[in-house]
């Protein structure tokens, strides 16, 4: 920036200035600031022409004013004028008056651009960056319509000053963001990506700015920036601080320049195996330094160092495809849990709980669960405690559950009463989806509703109502538990809701004890009738109907309750039809007709549960990043730890807990279409279209995607840069259901968009599949999702190919991926002690029935990471069974509808040759040979 010369002082506007400041009063510096004004006028208008001086003087003063709150309605003009002169600060002076004065609607908005166009096209660079700066600031749409399409020249061209193009990097970002359909995509764009190269990291860092908004949008166009910012990064991770001086921030070098490209790399998946090798190492030399002792002990390096740090776990977690990685980031963050700074232990939980979601992490994250807990407790920030619940709600699983819902109900007696419905919905789901012993559920909600009545919603009390109805082994104990509860002096009024209808279904269960004999139910129930609201009495009254079907005795105690005058005479016509009717039908109808008119509520058929519908709802829609910050439960979860209650003939249609996995029956297959052209087997579903196009190839990597599901059933199977899939599964038994995530990743809708299902002919006869539809039109941004239902008939080999067909912006895409729907995927792990296991493994020694595949390592060999595989694989984990303690044994029966096929596994390592031998017995020779393909593919 030139120098200012000693004329440039304005020495008036420097006494203007302090006459302004010297002023006693508002009144007096009104006074001032008018006769300022009027003098300024008069000058304007005056004959003699004013100097550029002197209108940089007054165009100075009437900013200043402005900025003290006073409207300005003049000046404009002879600022506009200076934009002409070349001394640099008459034309700055005229650039900042317009850029906080002028509004884009203004008359001398054309005048103003051409003033631009020409400091534009000076090639001076201090007069181009105030053009651009002024470009920038105002960010009009007009000024968009002028100068989209120049300022990318002015970006790439060779003799353009680093400053320059600073300032063009930052217009043209910023004419995006307000105008993104104004700037044009052309030959420009594979020439800034190369801006990441450059010498000064100031561009650079002003490129990877522009170049990651632009890539949210267009992705495709600056895929080659990935290779270019992983290498420029690892020079900057690697570097001293003494190398990048001038970019060293408290001995940090370029945090922000690191914070940006780490920002850049996840608009991406993880890169081809040359370049995701070199930003491993970027990745773990962070983590690294991260655990060096800090270089100074002021808060700037602290904070500087942590930006880079969060950001590179960020990444991490994004591409959730390296388990060394995800561990130590899940270590690092647990060190933050207990720092006394109190945003660094509230970003720790945050990024937590996206790592809970991961196969790898899962386990990692759950080894701070007692810290996480004293968070909860001692934790002064409600913002830090709400994290602290996300976590312990993201964390759970079988073998957690029960401390995690004690826990969270401890807390909610003294829990900020803004984040109280959100825990008790997360109690209230925690409970079910982890429930082995229905009576600790049935115990849960009641203690739920006894501490936090309140915040109990409609959603959660009428799921304890289907459940228990659902479920014959749990009704006895749920109406003698609301019993027991109704007697306490004080109940919130959902605790009388739940008793009344329980005990009004089942009260003939506990009828036979004399301490709850029908007399005294409905005494305990009568008491609480006048202290409830209307719609709890409605409800009362209709369990007293049921009474008198469920126990005659108490037919004429009941009549005169309704035969009263507060019923038959009741204001509320609700209450008054109820009793009228009621009475009505107790006197007249027989005993046959009363059984049937009021016999047990049928099983409900509902497909998702209430309560999980309502949490989603209040975290708001569903986007793209929904796949990430969704909780994913971990194939173990459904497969391993405790034994859950066996599934009946009738859970087909009937939904437990697990109803939402289990409730195959209840949904209508959708007809299958005509087959595919290009014969490659049967169509099992056609969504829309009457007929299919030419089913694509699988996509690339797709062999490598379905690899990494074996073990385990969550994350991102397909990603371009149009579409994202995603998957969520369940399987119990011989059945599952799958969840699959469309995410529109581009900011233009996607048209006639049909997912289709494809299954071989012999893969039909064996594995049965039934999906929802899905909406034909995906906006932009937006996600979509399919539901599978999938009952495994016989064992199989092949896997689904899922076909997407839909039209982007006028042209026809057409992608294959593989499914991920495994044998595997229906083990039921089974415990066995040493002695078992070798005598079933003597069972099963015929050669038909066993498989041995010796093979060298293709990862390295962690312990830790070999046991979480062959957990997710579905088997359980037999601890102390093999004489040799650095093998692996598992063992777990493959569901299927017609047979159950018991399987036994060993896998023993060799260090020091680097390779496996994997030996899997089974019942059936074809299971043997398929489960040991698909578990030698994961080592």
């Amino acid at each position: 920036m030139p120098a200012v010369s000693k004329g440039d002082g304005m020495r008036g506007l420097a006494v203007f200035i302090s006459d302004i400041r010297n002023c006693k009063s508002k009144e007096a510096e009104i006074k001032r600031i008018n006769k300022e004004l009027a003098n300024i006028r008069s000058k304007f208008k005056g004959d003699k022409a004013l100097d550029g001086y002197s209108k940089k003087k007054y165009v100075c003063k009437l900013l200043f004013i402005f900025l003290l709150g006073h409207d300005i309605d003049f000046g404009h003009m002879e600022a506009v004028n200076l934009l002409s002169s070349n001394r640099y600060t008459e034309k700055q002076i005229g650039y900042l008056f317009i850029s906080v004065l002028v509004n884009s609607n203004s008359e001398l908005i054309r005048l103003i651009n051409n003033a631009i166009k020409n400091d534009l096209a000076s090639r001076n660079p201090t007069f181009m960056g105030l053009a651009l700066h002024c470009i920038a600031n105002v960010g009009s749409r007009e000024m968009a319509e002028a100068f989209a399409g120049e300022i990318p020249k002015i970006l790439v061209a060779g003799d353009t000053m680093d400053s320059v193009k600073q300032s063009a990097a930052l217009c043209l970002l910023r004419l995006y963001r307000t105008s993104p359909d104004l700037v044009p995509m052309g030959d420009w764009t594979s020439r800034v990506v190369h801006l990441l190269n450059d010498q000064h990291l100031g561009v650079v860092t002003a490129a990877t700015s522009l170049i990651t908004t632009l890539a949210q949008k267009n992705p495709e166009e600056f895929k080659t920036s990935v290779s270019l910012a992983v290498s420029r990064l690892s020079r900057i991770v690697t570097s001293a601080s003494t190398d990048l001086q001038d970019y060293t921030y408290y001995f940090v070098p370029a945090p922000w320049l690191s914070v940006k490209l780490l920002r850049l790399l996840q608009c991406y998946p993880p890169p081809e195996p040359a370049v995701r090798g070199r930003l491993t190492e970027c990745l773990e030399t962070i983590l690294n330094k991260a655990q060096e002792p800090p270089k100074s002990k002021k808060v700037q390096h602290s904070n500087a160092k942590n930006a880079v740090l969060f950001e590179a776990i960020s990444l991490i977690i994004h591409h959730d495809s390296e388990p060394n990685l995800l561990v130590r980031a899940c270590n690092q963050l647990g060190q933050f849990l207990q720092h006394r700074e109190t945003n660094l232990r509230y970003l720790a939980l945050e990024s937590m709980c996206t790592l809970a979601s991961s196969e790898f992490s899962h386990e990692a994250v759950k080894t701070h669960i007692d810290t996480v807990i004293n968070a909860l407790k001692t934790e002064r920030d409600v913002s830090v405690r709400q994290r602290a619940v996300d976590l312990l709600y993201a964390m759970c699983d079988r073998s957690n559950a029960q401390q995690i819902v004690a826990e969270m109900l401890s807390y909610l007696e003294t829990a900020d009463y803004s984040i109280r419905e959100e825990i008790v919905l997360k109690v209230a789901i925690l409970a079910e989806k982890y429930a082995v012993d229905y009576t600790w559920y049935v115990d849960t909600i009641l203690n739920l509703i006894r501490i936090a009545g309140d915040y109990v919603s409609e959603e959660v009390w009428y799921r304890v109502i289907q459940i228990v109805i659902n479920r014959d082994d749990v009704q006895g104990y749920a109406a003698k538990t609301v019993f027991e509860a109704l007697q306490a002096p004080a109940c919130h009024e959902n605790l009388v809701k739940v008793g009344g209808y329980i005990l009004g279904e089942f009260g003939n269960l506990i009828a036979g004890d004399p301490r709850s004999s029908p007399l005294i139910q409905f005494s305990l129930l009568h008491c609480k009738f006048h202290l409830c609201s209307v719609p709890t009495r409605a409800l009362l009254l209709s369990t007293y109907i049921k009474f008198v079907n469920l126990f005659p005795e108490v037919k004429a105690t009941i009549q005169d309750v309704l035969r009263s005058g507060s019923q038959l005479k009741n204001a509320d016509v609700e209450l008054q039809q109820r009793a009228v009717e009621y009475l009505r039908l107790s006197t007249v109808a027989s005993t046959d007709i009363l059984a049937t008119v009021l016999e047990e509520m049928p099983p409900f058929p509902e497909r998702e549960s209430s309560i999980l519908a309502k949490l989603k709802k209040k975290k708001g829609p569903g986007t793209v990043t929904d796949l990430e910050e969704a909780k994913r439960e971990r194939g173990a979860d459904v497969n391993g730890g405790a034994e859950p209650a066996p599934a009946s003939a009738s859970a087909v249609s009937t939904p437990s807990p697990s109803a939402d996995l289990l409730g195959l029956g209840a949904v209508p297959p959708v007809p299958a279409g005509p087959p595919p052209s290009s014969g490659a087997g049967g169509l099992l579903v056609d969504v829309f279209s009457d007929s299919a196009s030419a089913v694509a190839p699988l996509a690339p990597g797709s062999e490598d995607n379905f690899a990494r599901f074996v073990c385990k059933n969550n994350g991102v199977l397909f990603e371009n840069q149009l579409l994202q899939i995603g998957l969520k599964s369940e399987f119990r038994q011989n059945l599952g259901r799958m969840f699959i995530f469309y995410g529109n990743k581009t900011s233009t809708q996607f048209l006639n968009f049909t997912p289709m299902l494809i299954c071989s002919d012999g893969l039909q006869a064996n594995l049965n599949l039934q999906t929802k539809p899905v909406d034909p039109t995906v906006d932009g941004g937006a996600q979509v999702q399919q539901v599978v239902n999938i009952e495994c008939l016989s064992d199989f080999s092949d896997a689904p190919v899922l076909n997407i067909q839909f039209r982007y912006g006028g042209t026809f895409q057409n992608v294959s991926v593989k499914l991920p729907i495994t044998l595997n995927k229906f083990f039921q792990p089974t415990e066995m002690a040493s002695q078992d296991f070798f005598q079933r493994w003597k069972q099963l020694s015929s050669p038909q029935q066993e498989v041995q595949n010796i093979f060298k390592a293709k990862h390295p060999m962690d312990t830790e990471i070999t046991k979480a595989k062959i957990i997710g694989f579905g088997s359980a984990l037999l601890e102390e069974v093999d004489p040799n303690p650095a093998n692996f044994v598992g063992a777990g029966i493959i569901h299927t509808k017609t047979t159950q096929i018991g399987c036994l596994l060993r896998l023993e390592p060799n260090l020091q040759a680097q390779m496996y031998r994997l030996t899997v017995r089974t019942s059936k020779d074809t299971v043997s040979q398929r489960l040991c393909e698909l578990l030698s593919e994961q080592f």
